[in-house]
């Protein structure tokens, strides 16, 4: 209470004698030096009051009342109302951070120590789908994956590891999981191109040889699982990725909700950025870090399939998916961009 006391009575000075911008400096540097409690807040409210009535006499102050006079309800009010001051004179300079919000503030991980493990998905034995020009999506993934690598490393992540395994179907999924946990990976990304149900394909020829197309559908996916053991996190990534692919200009594949899909229809967790849910996926479920699944785009799409071939497009999804990697690492970069 004697400092609170000393404080108030430098602030009634500098109300009394400074105009109102010298006295919120005084303040300021009062509050620098003594630094006070939320609860002993309330005192700066009757400085700035003191401030703008300098022309008005001076009345005979009522002696205050003990504090266990007021009422609860009046007690949790004035404690609301000191919090709400406390924010808002935080925005006037770092003097007034707390240290719980600087920690709060602090970044989540140093970036060259950071380990990022990016999925190439499927293998050389089990190609995965097959797009409307004979391209395995193998080969897809494999080439966007190495160029998300060195965008990320190029900002400093510089633990990124690109994960490839040999075999086929199931038993490369559990030899992926396995290696993504002996590297204690911090996140996991899985990196595919999509397709569509057999039904919907339709068949056509290109240079000379039968293949199968379907320009029905289009567009990105980012697909996360409940059964990850930090699916809030895993969630929050996924969301970051959708964020960043939106911001790009692309838009998702909407028929993961459609009843045509049949059982690969899978809820939509965000209709803005295009996360879905798909529960069972080995290489979400079975990690032991947050992962997330991207399909990139459609290869059975002849029009996007042209596109995810480009340098171009390559470039747009690893420049996105790096910005993801920034803004989950460092909340700050999302908001004031590279420093």
């Amino acid at each position: 209470m004697k400092r609170r006391g000393f404080i108030c009575g430098l602030g009634g000075i500098a109300s009394g004698f400074l105009p109102r911008r010298r006295t919120i400096i005084a303040v300021m540097a009062a509050m620098a030096l003594l630094p006070i409690e939320v609860s002993d807040a309330g005192w700066l409210s009757d400085v700035f009051k003191g401030s703008s009535k300098q022309a008005k006499p001076s009345k005979q102050a009522k002696p205050p009342k003990h504090i266990t006079s007021r009422k609860p309800a009046a007690l949790a009010k004035a404690a609301a109302s000191a919090k709400r001051r406390t924010v808002k004179l935080a925005a006037l300079g770092p003097v007034h951070l707390n240290p719980a919000a600087l920690k709060q503030a602090a970044p989540l991980c140093d970036p060259s120590k950071f380990r990022i493990v990016l999925d190439v998905g499927h293998t050389a034995e089990s190609e995965g789908a097959i797009s409307a020009r004979n391209v395995s999506e193998f080969a897809f993934n494999l080439r966007l994956a190495k160029q998300i690598a060195e965008k990320l490393k190029a900002e400093g992540f510089a633990e990124t590891r690109l994960l490839l395994t040999e075999g086929k179907a199931r038993r490369s999924l559990v030899k992926r999981v396995a290696a993504a946990n002996d590297l204690r990976a911090d996140l996991l990304l899985s990196i595919h191109h999509d397709s569509v149900p057999n039904k919907f394909l339709e068949d056509w020829e290109f240079e000379g040889k039968k293949s199968h197309f379907s320009d029905r559908f289009s567009g990105y996916s980012v697909f996360v699982s409940r059964d990850n053991p930090d699916f809030k996190t895993s969630l929050s990534f996924a969301e970051l990725i959708g964020k960043e692919m939106k911001a790009q200009g692309l838009d998702y594949a909407r028929q993961y909700t459609q009843a045509i899909m049949g059982r690969y229809q899978h809820p939509l967790l965000n209709k803005e950025t295009g996360v879905y849910r798909y529960d069972e996926l080995i290489v979400l479920r079975k990690t032991r870090m947050a992962a997330a699944l991207l399909e990139a785009g459609s290869i059975i799409n002849r029009d996007e399939e042209l596109k995810m071939s480009s340098p171009e497009r390559r470039d747009i999804i690893s420049s996105g998916v790096t910005a993801a990697v920034k803004e989950f690492c460092e909340p700050r970069w999302g908001i004031l961009g590279p420093l």
